[in-house]
């Protein structure tokens, strides 16, 4: 390796040296300062080209300008040559110097000639010289045949590179077709996939529910008509009666609103005025006449004994209160049956209040109109029907929730009759009113004969799958209910019967009047509890004691007669 020398140093060779410039790969050239120097190299170091050519001043001379030799651009000695016979001083080199330069591996120079230097600039004393070279002269030693290479001639791959990100982008913007479908199938099926799980929980959600309720088709459920354990006689029942009176033209209309808590289930069963009761005293009277002149508590009584039922409490619905009922709401939609004219008009054509067609929404007025609007000629039942259309109609805008339905029932500002309050009836109809809105509520009419009375065939279909289907025990002390019905083709014969009944301290329930006649008489009981007292009744009516049998009792009653052609009121 060569050590860096700056001229005019003494302790080596023959003479001080002086940098004359560089070679090709920057290092410093050398030549020895010759003894005399001719007027023309004395020149040559004023030459203000001298720093190019290798020559001028040398502030590290020893005491006086010496004068170099003159460049001889097509000069005879041999090109210098770093690693052969021209190479730089080396002051720990063995090998000899002699005046034209050193030789660091002991071979005196081929010429005394300083070599030719070509574009070269020439080493300034004032300024730092190059770094220093550490590479081994094995190292420094190129190869023969082949060009040398220094390492700052490469760029090396940890070094960053600003096209990176370009490249990248080019990358993904050239990704196949191919590919990108695939990505977006398997998106495609991971979403598809997840809406089907999502579905089906909701499924099984939903089935869970239904499987809770107990409305699963085919399933058990608390309904008595499906086959489940529980009979209709063991449901359990919330039943309310609710008597609208028509405060402009007159006239009632009754109906009972059932909940039937074990089947999950609403009805209203609309009672005809001429459903036959019994009075306190025994005789016989009708629903319109004794809601008249009974009043709400005997009415409930009466009905009691009929239908067999019980009965909480009873609503007393004035005409007016319907109408601010129906306007709490927010009016309702009905399927209209016929066109209603408005009452409060005073010329005839004019247009109909209520017109006919489905889904009509009637406000309050209306609403009143159609509940007690009767046709001339109509019976009085197709009336009910009308007024049993507005009632659930009016559930099915009522609130479900207990406390906003008692606060509408507050609103009304109607005194209810004992033992109802406005917490109690709110209650009550919010129940009925989330039944209206799942669709699990009905509308029954109580078929009744034209007599009044019940037919065993007609009335159990709502007095047993409704109301529970058996009638009520007689409390203690009561008097035994005694159900006639007349087959002897004779009317009076029915009147002398409840006269006969009625001394013997019986309940007379009448059961009207068969389609045709019966040559024998029967005394039926259903309970074994009651044979007794249909003994009692045939001894009564004078008929014989073969007459008694067990068999089915018309609804409300314990025992029932059936008068045939053998029975002799004469003779009782």
């Amino acid at each position: 390796m060569n050590d860096r020398y700056d001229a005019g140093d003494a302790g080596y060779g023959a003479g001080p040296y002086e940098v004359v410039g560089y070679d090709e790969y920057g290092r410093p050239v050398y030549q020895q300062v010759p003894a005399q120097q001719s007027p023309q190299a004395q020149q040559a170091a004023y030459d203000p080209y001298a720093q190019q050519q290798g020559y001028g001043y040398d502030s590290y001379a020893t005491g006086q300008q010496q004068p170099a030799p003159a460049y001889d651009p097509y000069g005879s000695a041999a090109p210098y040559d770093p690693y052969g016979s021209q190479a730089p001083y080396d002051p720990y080199a063995t090998g000899t110097q002699d005046a034209t330069g050193y030789d660091p591996y002991g071979q005196a120079a081929s010429s005394g000639q300083q070599p030719r230097v070509t574009e070269q600039t020439a080493y300034i004393p004032q300024q730092a010289g190059p770094a220093e070279d550490t590479r081994t002269p094995r190292e420094t030693e190129p190869v023969s045949g082949e060009p040398e290479y220094r390492t700052e001639q490469f760029a090396f791959v940890e070094e960053p590179d600003g096209d990176s990100e370009d490249v990248i982008d080019w990358l993904k913007f050239t990704e196949n077709r191919t590919e990108r479908r695939e990505e977006a199938r398997r998106r495609a099926r991971s979403r598809i996939i997840a809406l089907l799980v999502v579905l089906a929980l909701f499924a099984a959600g939903g089935v869970g529910y239904l499987w809770y309720a107990g409305k699963l088709p085919g399933l058990s459920s608390s309904d008595g008509t499906d086959g489940t354990a529980t009979p209709v006689t063991a449901q359990k029942r919330d039943v309310l009666v609710v008597h609208l009176h028509n405060t402009a033209k007159g006239g009632t209309s009754t109906a009972l609103l059932v909940d039937n808590t074990t089947t999950k289930q609403g009805t209203t069963v609309l009672l005809p005025n001429s459903l036959a009761l019994t009075g306190d005293d025994g005789s016989t009277t009708t629903l319109a006449k004794s809601v008249d002149d009974d009043g709400s508590s005997g009415t409930r009584d009466q009905l009691d004994t009929v239908l067999g039922t019980s009965i909480q409490g009873t609503w007393r619905l004035d005409t007016p209160y319907l109408q601010n009922l129906v306007e709490l709401v927010g009016n309702i939609e009905v399927d209209t049956n016929t066109d209603v004219p408005d009452p409060d008009a005073k010329k005839k054509g004019t247009a109909p209040l209520v017109h006919k067609g489905q889904d009509q929404t009637l406000s309050g007025k209306m609403a009143v109109a159609y509940a007690t609007y009767r046709a001339a000629g109509e019976s009085q039942n197709a009336q009910l029907e009308r007024f049993g259309q507005v009632m659930q109609g009016v559930l099915r805008k009522m609130s479900s929730d207990p406390s906003s339905a008692t606060t509408t029932v507050q609103t009304l500002a109607q005194i209810l009759d004992p033992p109802l309050t406005d917490k109690d009836l709110g209650a009550f109809l919010a129940k009925l009113a989330d039944l209206a809105k799942s669709g699990d509520y009905k509308t029954a009419l109580l078929p009744v004969q034209a007599d009044g009375t019940l037919s065993a065939q007609t009335g159990d279909s709502v007095v047993k799958d409704i109301l529970g289907g058996t009638a009520k025990s007689p409390d203690a002390g009561s008097a035994v209910r005694v159900s006639v019905q007349n087959a002897t083709g004779v009317k009076d014969d029915m009147e002398k019967a409840r006269v006969v009944l009625l001394n013997g301290g019986f309940t007379f329930l009448e059961g009207g009047s068969a389609s045709g006649t019966q040559a024998t008489s029967k005394v039926l009981y259903a309970d074994a509890a009651h044979k007794a007292d249909a003994t009692e009744v045939a001894k009564t009516l004078g008929l014989p004691a073969g007459s008694v049998a067990k068999g089915s009792v018309s609804s409300g009653a314990d025992v029932s007669v059936v008068l045939g052609s053998d029975y002799e009121p004469a003779s009782s």
